[in-house]
């Protein structure tokens, strides 16, 4: 169904196209003239580019075209307008995409979305491109000799699963680790943790393991819920920002409409950050701080809030708990001298962001992965909740933690894909959580628990930064039967993970391979490449790569880093042999012996891909189980009928506050009245109690029906005799409960005497229930008709006691270049298993610090995004509007670091670091950095330590732009409570290339 109207066929009596599709007609016949796909694709180096206007498309126009009158009025029924969302970012720009005879032929942005307003950036502007895709992935292939060579989509299937079920009856599931994408569409991510359980095991993840993990334990465990508090758009109402570890201008770039619109109404905006970035050059006040001190700085901030009184002492009396002892902390170790000797910021810099926080709110912060990336990330984001508890901000408009997430879905795939220590929805793997979805799936819970190994069920897998070592390391060192022998990279880069030298070793050592991928990624190079001096590569290792479609050749959802969710029309068929991700699942699952299991909820569709018929589960029923499952965090009422609505309602959404002023989807009917755009979760209950959407978390400002809230009671209800509950008089608009009151369940209804508010059959199913088990929706519907909030009203913990650090504690990087803080502020102890794996900590700091490799290395090393790419990079490297735009990989360094090591601007270097790896990159030459940094970009990949990997790649799939990765060279390093990898602050020796 498309969600925008359609030209109708010739013979149809519909009323008259709109003036949209005639213009486009009038325009494209003379660009394209009629013709189809083969040939539109032969040609498609001429084009009709992503923003061109008209007059220059005519320029293309053949001599001969004729203007047929069909195509004058668009009455030729060739031509369609799909609705669909940019695939790049998670700002979640909609774009109208026209198609001509199954050709996408032109794209525009959607200035009635309330989230982009008729915006894009430059990879956004180039989407055309993969309706084209002339550097893609074509057919299923296979590793033979060192080269790819073209096989069938049946012989893939075939071997791939007699390979995989070998070593399932060899070695036990957990012999295969399964990495997913966050580009995944909703329904492709919850499927794939559905069809890795059923296969039996946990050892699955993706990209927001590297990416956000430290931000969704540390927030989660702060207040709640592990997500963007409010929105992008929210923004527009603060009075100032404080942007740490983010550069938005190029990592977000559509997002800086909302800020820029709020400095319009004098919102202060400060960056704090090691380099000074387009996004500075927007703010009031930059603050370079020394890489890995945000814990110094964000405390140094919060001792001038204590020292000044400017706490909001009401709001944390009656919402915070532990920020006494907090205060305690602060005040005792980050004097400014301690601050000013740790992040290098002086007292000066650090009291007006403190002053300008607390004398402008609501005030707001923002953070990305530079404050994520390091082995204190959990830490580090904890202290930016902390500071925005102590002044009041969260749970109010134009204040909040703004958490901005990096892929276009990494925050729909974190909240119900592949996790090693979740189900979907964050349900854990407890008994009790797979039982609830053993009800869900309709299969019977003891089948699922005889998919896994003995005793592996419950236990979390390894993660996707450390599946090289849950390969490589000593197999009576991993916590589980056997070490990783087969990998699915299933829609992932493996250049944005660190240790490339060691990855590359556990390639090698791999029996099985698989990339599942539009564009074969740097895997497919890395795997062809030749061993190291030294090497070798597994006899018995089998590689093979498998075309998976854009996301614009499928339908299906997406979340947005504000948590609204968007659902994306198919804009054209697969290209080529591309298949999309949730067919090949399906495909797996039926030659593995859990397909009837794993679709027995879905209607099925007879779809022909490839030259051959596929069984498809449809995109639709998957999201209705999603309803059906995910009460945690309300993935319930967002069904695909009011997320069609709001996708063709777009104009009645108001972009400021994302509220509906009203107005009927003339296709379904729905009334979009009071709903807030995309519906962001929580969107509690059944779709029939119509819950408009949560646009502000933990707002107690509005009653919970109209999207408010407040902090979730998920830690008890007392610790060491102080209550963890709201205070008397704190709660949401309308509460028939005036205090703080714990979680509910149905004993809890019933003391209550709601019980009876229940229908007979909610009862039934409700019986003995929580609000998170209960498949009737009946407890959630109660409480919420009381104006209570199903996860209760708690106090947010600014203490966490199950973390490493209650407190957040400064500790320095593994590699760090400073010996003075290493020893004043030494890491972790080691811990000898987690996450199936030894890791190492204290040993790894106190051996650099032995040897003085702040001596042989002293330039922090550090890595970030750039405006034209995405991600690793092969997908926009390979797109060729944007590969003109960037053409090589670089190092920013200082003048003066140069200058000492004889280098001019864009001479080559050598990066190199302390793991013996090297990287040769053009030197930018910019007091951009500080002289003790050192910066490059993470999107590059196909260079091997200044060797170009081009013949590697499989023929004609190899992306237009190839360079070093950075993470060739970065270095071990873990947080101690997610495993983030820790890419934000390593050390590295610069010198000229000879």
């Amino acid at each position: 169904m498309s969600l925008v109207r359609k030209t109708s066929s010739s013979g149809s009596n519909s009323k008259t196209p709109t003036h949209l599709i005639g213009s486009l007609a009038r325009g494209l016949k003379a660009a394209v003239p009629t013709m189809d796909r083969r040939t539109f694709l032969r040609r498609s180096g001429i084009g009709v580019g992503a923003g061109l206007a008209v007059s220059q498309l005519n320029l293309l126009q053949k001599a001969n075209a004729v203007e047929t009158k069909a195509m004058l009025d668009g009455k030729a029924g060739k031509i369609e307008v799909k609705r669909t969302v940019c695939t790049h970012c998670s700002v979640g720009c909609a774009v109208d995409a026209t198609v001509e005879n199954g050709v996408w032929v032109r794209q525009d942005s959607v200035f009635d979305s309330p989230i982009n307003l008729g915006s894009y950036c430059a990879k956004g502007a180039a989407l055309r491109e993969h309706g084209h895709g002339d550097y893609r992935l074509r057919s299923p292939m296979k590793l033979v000799d060192g080269k790819y060579q073209k096989i069938s989509w049946d012989q893939a299937l075939d071997e791939i699963t007699a390979k995989m079920k070998a070593l399932r009856t060899k070695s036990t599931p957990d012999s295969l680790f399964f990495i997913g994408s966050s580009k995944h569409n909703n329904e492709q991510a919850y499927l794939l943790r559905k069809w890795v359980s059923f296969f039996g095991t946990n050892n699955t993840d993706h990209q927001a393991r590297i990416c956000h993990s430290t931000t969704v334990a540390g927030v989660a465990n702060t207040w709640g819920y592990g997500a963007m508090t409010n929105s992008y758009n929210d923004m527009m109402n603060s009075k100032a920002a404080l942007y740490i570890g983010s550069n938005a201008a190029e990592a977000h770039p559509v997002s800086m409409l909302s800020m820029l619109h709020a400095k319009e109404n004098g919102c202060k905006l400060m960056v704090v950050d090691p380099r000074y970035t387009r996004t500075a050059a927007k703010s009031d006040q930059y603050v370079r701080i020394r890489s890995g001190t945000d814990i110094p700085f964000l405390f140094g901030v919060l001792y001038h809030v204590f020292n000044n009184g400017w706490e909001d002492k009401k709001y944390i009396n009656d919402r915070v708990y532990g920020m006494d002892e907090v205060r305690k902390d602060v005040m005792e170790k980050w004097t400014p001298a301690n601050v000013e000797a740790a992040c290098g910021v002086p007292e000066a810099e650090v009291y007006k962001v403190a002053e300008t926080m607390a004398k402008n709110r609501p005030s707001t912060i923002v953070w990305c992965m530079g404050q994520t990336q390091h082995t204190i990330g959990n830490a580090m984001v904890r202290a930016s909740c902390i500071l925005q508890l102590a002044l009041g901000n969260i749970g109010r408009s134009g204040g909040g933690a703004n958490i901005f997430r990096g892929h276009d879905n990494v925050q729909g795939a974190t909240d119900v894909g592949p996790n090693p220590d979740s189900l979907p929805g964050y349900y854990g793997l407890a008994a009790g959580s797979w039982k609830h979805y053993a009800t869900v799936w309709g299969v019977d819970y003891d089948w699922i628990k005889g998919r896994y190994a003995p005793d592996m069920m419950e236990k979390s897998g390894t993660t996707v930064s450390r599946w090289i070592d849950a390969v490589l390391e000593k197999s009576d060192m991993v916590d589980q039967a056997t070490n990783v022998k087969g990998v699915f990279y299933w829609g992932h880069a493996p250049n944005s993970q660190s240790r490339g030298l060691d990855m590359k070793k556990a390639m090698d050592k791999l029996e099985l391979l698989v990339v599942v991928d539009p564009y074969p990624s740097a895997t497919a190079a890395m795997a062809a490449m030749p061993p190291a001096a030294g090497g070798q590569v597994n006899k018995d290792r089998a590689v093979y790569l498998l075309p998976a479609t854009t996301q614009f050749e499928t339908k299906g959802s997406v979340t947005a880093s504000n948590r609204s969710i968007q659902w994306r029309e198919k804009v054209i068929d697969p290209l080529f042999e591309s298949v999309p991700d949730h067919v090949i699942m399906q495909a797996f699952a039926d030659r593995l012996g859990f397909g009837k299991e794993l679709s027995v909820n879905y209607k099925m569709l007879d779809s022909k891909y490839a030259g051959k018929s596929w069984r498809e589960p449809e995109p639709e029923s998957i999201l209705g189980e999603i309803n059906r499952s995910v009460w945690t965090i309300g993935y319930t009422g967002q069904t695909p009928e009011r997320l069609k609505a709001h996708m063709r309602m777009m104009n009645v959404f108001d972009p400021k506050t994302l509220k509906s002023r009203g107005g009927k989807d003339p296709v379904s009917g729905y009334d979009t009245t009071g709903d807030y755009f995309g519906l962001p979760w929580p969107c509690y209950g059944t779709a029939a109690i119509k819950h408009p959407g949560s646009p502000n978390l933990y707002d107690t400002s509005k009653s919970v029906m109209e999207g408010g809230g407040n902090f979730r009671a998920n830690f008890g209800v007392e610790k060491d005799g102080k209550t963890l509950l709201a205070e008397d008089g704190s709660c949401s608009k309308g509460s028939a409960i005036t205090t703080g009151y714990p979680e509910f369940d149905a004993a809890f209804v019933k003391k209550l005497g709601w019980w009876s508010q229940l229908t007979p059959e909610e009862q039934k199913l409700a019986e003995g229930k929580n609000w998170k088990t209960d498949l009737s929706g009946g407890i959630q519907r109660v409480v919420m008709k009381n104006g209570c909030h199903p996860f209760g009203n708690a106090k947010a913990r600014a203490v966490v006691w199950n973390f490493p650090d209650p407190i957040p504690q400064h500790r320095e990087a593994l590699y760090s270049t400073r010996p003075d803080m290493m020893i004043k502020y030494p890491t972790s102890a080691d811990k000898k298993n987690f996450w199936r794996l030894p890791t190492l900590f204290l040993t790894v700091q106190q051996q650099n610090l032995n040897e003085k490799l702040y001596e042989k290395f002293p330039i922090i090393l550090t890595s970030g995004r750039l405006v034209e790419y995405e991600g690793g990079g092969d997908e926009t490297r390979s797109n060729p509007w944007l590969a003109e735009l960037q053409q090589e990989n670089y190092v920013e360094i200082n003048p003066g670091a140069a200058a000492r090591r004889g280098i001019k601007n864009w001479d080559y270097v050598w990066v190199k670091s302390p793991t013996g790896a090297k990287i040769k990159v053009r030197a930018m030459v910019t007091e951009r950095v500080g002289p003790d940094t050192a910066f490059v970009p993470f999107h590059f990949a196909g260079w091997w330590e200044g060797k170009n990997l081009r013949e590697y790649y499989p023929t004609g799939a190899c992306p237009v732009v190839l360079g070093e990765a950075v993470n060739t060279a970065t270095t071990y390093g873990y947080d101690s409570v997610t495993m983030m990898q820790e890419t934000k602050t390593t050390m590295c020796q610069i010198e000229k290339f000879a």
